[in-house]
Parts: structure tokens; sequence; C-alpha cells
């Protein structure tokens, strides 16, 4: 509930083909790189491009940063939107990565409340196959994805606790916060 201020809103030309459209083209990219046989150091800069091309960097950033973002001057917002963009690339990148030998099929989009929800399918090589979902709003001006829910975990919820301990235990320091999350991308 607290994040929903923070999620774009739409403007009312978005349809559900549109939102599938975008999920199709980066489950599309995904698909490549994890079938290319690259390098993982290759890999993570794929990801982070794909993340950078199909995703909404910064509201996911202040979203996940919680109510220090409204505080922050824009140098420091900016400074932890690209230290974020590269940690969570990284991070989610080397999850992909286990995705070798699997595929991500879209199977439905449909809209919920202000956004839509494109949901897809991963089959992994001995695995049961689960659910992605991909949260898709226009509200930036462009059409991308907000959020993922892997097997019912909300990870825009589950990275804003993380970075929230992590500026914690930083004594709020979002500059020391910044420079923590460099140190991990």
């Amino acid at each position: 509930g607290c994040a929903l201020p923070l999620v774009p809103r739409p403007a009312a030309a978005l349809s559900a083909g549109e939102a599938r459209a975008l999920v199709d083209r980066a489950v599309a990219e995904v698909n490549q790189v994890i079938a290319s046989g690259a390098s993982q150091g290759a890999m993570l800069r794929d990801f982070e491009r794909i993340f950078r091309t199909y995703a909404d960097v910064p509201t996911i950033a202040r979203s996940v940063l919680g109510p220090p973002a409204r505080t922050a001057s824009r140098a420091q917002l900016n400074a932890f939107t690209e230290a974020f963009q590269d940690y969570f690339s990284n991070k989610y990148g080397r999850r992909f990565r286990e995705f070798v030998g699997g595929t991500i099929t879209v199977t439905d989009a449909r809209a919920v409340r202000s956004f839509f929800e494109v949901i897809s399918t991963v089959n992994l090589r001995g695995s049961s196959p689960f659910e992605l979902r991909w949260l898709v709003s226009d509200g930036s001006g462009r059409t991308l994805f907000f959020n993922l829910i892997i097997e019912g975990v909300n990870l825009m919820i589950s990275e804003r606790n993380e970075i929230g301990a992590m500026l914690e235990a930083r004594g709020g320091n979002i500059d020391a916060l910044t420079q923590h999350l460099r140190s991990l991308g």
C-alpha cells in the first residue's frame, strides 16, 4: 500500500496488447541471452541493457528507497538510481542466468487498477514451471515494467525491505547507501 503513490499512473491509451508487446520483446531478449552461451560477464551486461530498456528504473528506485526518496536531493536520487540499476541488474541477472536451458513464455495480459499485469511462465530444466508476472504502465511517458512478481514474491517489496535495512545500517545516509550499492554492483 505504501508503494502505490510511487507507482506510475498510465495514460488511458495503454492497452493490454501494448503491455504484452513490451513484455514479449523483453522476454525474447532474455531468452536470447540465456540461450547464447555467453560468459557470465557478457550475460550480466546484456541483462543490465534489458533492464535499462524495458524497466522504469527511476520509479523502481524511488519506490525501493521509500520515504527517504521524498527528502533526497535530485543529485542524491540520480546517484542512487544509477547505483541501484547496477546492483539490481547484477543481482537479478545472476538469477536469470539460472534460467540457462529454459524458456519464458508470455501467456496473458490484463488490466489491474491503474496498470497492466502480464503473466508469463518460466520453464526450467529439471524444475516445475513457475509464474513470472510483469507489472506494466506508461505513467512515465513510455510503456515500461515497474515491478516483477516471481513465484508470488513481489520484487519491489522485497527490495524495499533489503534497501531499507542497508539504509538503516548506514544511519539513514543515502550517500553512504549509494556507495555501498556501487560496491555490490
